[in-house]
């Protein structure tokens, strides 16, 4: 699929907002940590990944009520569903320079039933003529979603015999849908009521 870049200035790519607060304290900490300054942008952009992924548990897979949407918060909290997690790992991404946005899937349970939104982010490393999507959503339950330049290892490939797809724009600025529902829960059961289940 071919990803389209939703704003045609590619400085909007690497810009701060209230969520993806990437000059915030606590995110340059920890990319500078992951190597921000010292690795290059590959290494850097894997490690920032792998850190996301595999340090901050999805809070739907652990139960923890909390819910947070501003980068600075996952990571401080060290929680956050998709969307969450994305903001986090899209702010270390342009805390060391690297143009990052946000991507989106329509996904569904098993039987095809009780669809929601998922989120993904899209990376565009030094060199490359192409966004590349990436999952930190988190490995559990047989979910094997990695780091690649290449082809994409994300955790999920939507079934369009059940209206699952992928939508192609990669977004600088989290979609408001995600964003108000992030915002306007007060805990995660609040939270799994009110996903969008459509873009």
């Amino acid at each position: 699929m071919k990803l389209i870049q939703q704003d045609p200035d590619i400085s909007a790519y690497l810009a701060e907002d209230e969520v993806i607060d990437h000059r915030h304290p606590l995110v340059r900490e920890t990319s500078d940590r992951l190597g921000a300054e010292t690795a290059d942008a590959y290494t850097y952009a894997s490690a920032a990944f792998t850190f996301v992924r595999d340090t901050i548990p999805h809070s739907m897979d652990t139960g923890d009520p909390r819910v947070t949407w501003r980068a600075s918060d996952v990571l401080a909290a060290r929680t956050g569903i998709c969307y969450a997690k994305s903001h986090a790992l899209t702010a270390l991404l342009r805390a060391a320079g690297i143009h990052a946005g946000l991507c989106y899937q329509r996904l569904a349970g098993s039987d095809g039933r009780d669809p929601v939104v998922h989120g993904l982010v899209a990376v565009r490393l030094p060199g490359w003529e192409r966004w590349v999507r990436q999952d930190p959503r988190g490995n559990v339950g047989g979910i094997d979603a990695r780091f690649s330049a290449d082809e994409e290892r994300l955790a999920w490939v939507p079934r369009p015999e059940f209206d699952e797809m992928d939508y192609p724009a990669v977004h600088a600025v989290p979609h408001p849908a995600t964003l108000a529902a992030l915002r306007s829960a007060r805990d995660r059961e609040e939270l799994s009521r009110n996903l969008p289940t459509a873009l």
